[in-house]
C-alpha cells in the first residue's frame, strides 16, 4: 500500500519546495528587472517604442515555448528534467548581462532568460498540479504565487540595498554589479529542484486515454478570453515610467514596485485557498474588472495617493490573473495532458501579451503614457465581460 505523502498546511512536500524555489529565483529576477526599464533608457539610451518593443518580447518569448515543452513532459513524464533545465538556463542568462556590451547582447541574454521559462513554466505547473492534494488546485497554486512575488518583494529591496551600498543609482557599473550578483539566488533554486524535488509523473504514463479538455467549446473560450486579456496586459515597466514621469527617481520607483509586489504575494496564497471553495471562474471575471480600474488608475494619476492605489490594484490583478487561470486549466484538464493544457494556456498568453506592450509603447511616444493605459483598460473590461459567457465547468 502506498504511503500517504505527509502535508504541510495543505501544501504538498513537492509543492512546498517548488515555492521555496520559486522564491529564490523570482528575488535573483527582481533583482534587476525594476532597472531595466532606467537601464534602457539611461544607459543604452534605446528610444521609447523600442523599449516597449524589447519588454514586450521579453514578456512574452517565454511562453511561445511553454505548450511545447508541456507536451513533451506529458510524454517524457520527467517533469524535473525540464524544470531543472529551465531555472539553469535563466540563472546562467542574468549573471551573464554583467558582460553584455550592447542592448542587442543584453537583449539576446534576456531572450535566453525566457527560453528558460518557458522550458519549465508548463512542466513545472504540471507537476504543481499532480502533487496537489485533492480539491486543492487553489490553494497549491497560490501558495506557489504567494512564494514566487514574495521573492519579487525581497528582489527590488535587495536591488535599493546594493544601489545605496554601491553609493551609485545609474552608472554601468553598478547595474552590471547587480546583474552578476542576481545569479547567487537562482543557483540555490537549482540545487533545491535536483535534490529536494521529486518526480511524480510515472503512474500517469497508464491513463494516457480518453478525450482533449482541449476540445471543449468553453475552455476554447476561456482561451480567447486570455488573448484579449493578453492584449491588455502592458509590461510592469510601463508602471515604473508612469511613477518616473511623475517626478519620482529609479530608487522611489522600486520602493513603488515593491509595494505592488506585497500586495500581490500576500493576496494570491488566500486567493488560491477561497478559489478552492468558491468559482474560479467568478474571480478570474473579477480579476479582469480589477485590471480595468488599475489600468484606469494609472492613466489619470496624477500625485502620490492615486500612483499608490493604481500599484494596489495592480497587485491585486496579477495576484489573481497569474494565479487562478493555472488552478483552473488544471482542474479542467485530464490526467494525461495536464501539461499540454497548462502549456496551451501559456502560449496563447505569450503570443497575445506581446503586442500589448509594443501597442502600450507606441502610444506613449505618439501620444501619451495616458492613452496606453486607457487601451489596457479597454481590453481588460472587454475581456471581463467575455468571461460572463463561460458555463461552468466540472473539474476533470
Amino acid at each position: 500500500m502506498e504511503e500517504k505523502e505527509k502535508t504541510y498546511f495543505g501544501i504538498s512536500w513537492n509543492v512546498l519546495m517548488l515555492g521555496f524555489v520559486s522564491f529564490l529565483n523570482d528575488m535573483s529576477s527582481e533583482m534587476i528587472a525594476p532597472i531595466v526599464p532606467s537601464y534602457l533608457i539611461n544607459v543604452l539610451k534605446v528610444s521609447k517604442a523600442t523599449s516597449g518593443f524589447i519588454m514586450g518580447l521579453i514578456e512574452s518569448l517565454s511562453s511561445l515555448f511553454k505548450v511545447i515543452f508541456g507536451y513533451i513532459s506529458d510524454k517524457f513524464q520527467n517533469r524535473k528534467l525540464f524544470v531543472t533545465l529551465g531555472y539553469s538556463l535563466s540563472t546562467i542568462s542574468k549573471g551573464a548581462l554583467a558582460f553584455a556590451q550592447s542592448w542587442l547582447s543584453f537583449l539576446g541574454l534576456r531572450v535566453i532568460d525566457r527560453v528558460g521559462k518557458g522550458v519549465r513554466t508548463a512542466p513545472r505547473d504540471a507537476l504543481i498540479a499532480e502533487s496537489a492534494q485533492k480539491g486543492k488546485t487553489g490553494t497549491s497554486f497560490g501558495f506557489h504565487r504567494m512564494m514566487d512575488t514574495l521573492g519579487a518583494v525581497a528582489g527590488p529591496l535587495v536591488a535599493i540595498g546594493l544601489l545605496a551600498l554601491f553609493n551609485s543609482s545609474g552608472d554601468i557599473g553598478t547595474y552590471r554589479k547587480i546583474f552578476l550578483l542576481s545569479a547567487l539566488p537562482g543557483l540555490i533554486g537549482v540545487l533545491i529542484v535536483v535534490f529536494l524535488v521529486k518526480d511524480t509523473g510515472k503512474e500517469v504514463k497508464k491513463k494516457i486515454k480518453g478525450i482533449s479538455a482541449l476540445k471543449s467549446k468553453n475552455l476554447r473560450l476561456f482561451l480567447l478570453v486570455i488573448a484579449i486579456g493578453a492584449l491588455g496586459r502592458y509590461s510592469y515597466a510601463f508602471t515604473m515610467w508612469k511613477a518616473q514621469e511623475l517626478g519620482y527617481s529609479v530608487v522611489q520607483s522600486l520602493g513603488f514596485y515593491a509595494l505592488f509586489n506585497a500586495i500581490y504575494a500576500f493576496s494570491a496564497y488566500p486567493i488560491g485557498i477561497y478559489s478552492d471553495k468558491v468559482s474560479k471562474k467568478g474571480i478570474i471575471t473579477v480579476g479582469f474588472g480589477i485590471a480595468t480600474l488599475a489600468a484606469l488608475t494609472f492613466a489619470y494619476a496624477t500625485n502620490l495617493e492615486t500612483l499608490i492605489i493604481g500599484f494596489v490594484l495592480y497587485g491585486f490583478y496579477m495576484a489573481i490573473e497569474d494565479t487562478i487561470p493555472r488552478a483552473y486549466m488544471a482542474d479542467l484538464a485530464k490526467e494525461f495532458e495536464k501539461g499540454t493544457v497548462i502549456g496551451a494556456y501559456h502560449t496563447v498568453f505569450g503570443i497575445f501579451v506581446f503586442p500589448a506592450s509594443l501597442i502600450v509603447g507606441y502610444l506613449w511616444q505618439n501620444y501619451s503614457l495616458e492613452y496606453g493605459f486607457l487601451y489596457a483598460a479597454f481590453m481588460s473590461a472587454l475581456a471581463m465581460l467575455l468571461m460572463t459567457l463561460i458555463k461552468e465547468e466540472k473539474q476533470a
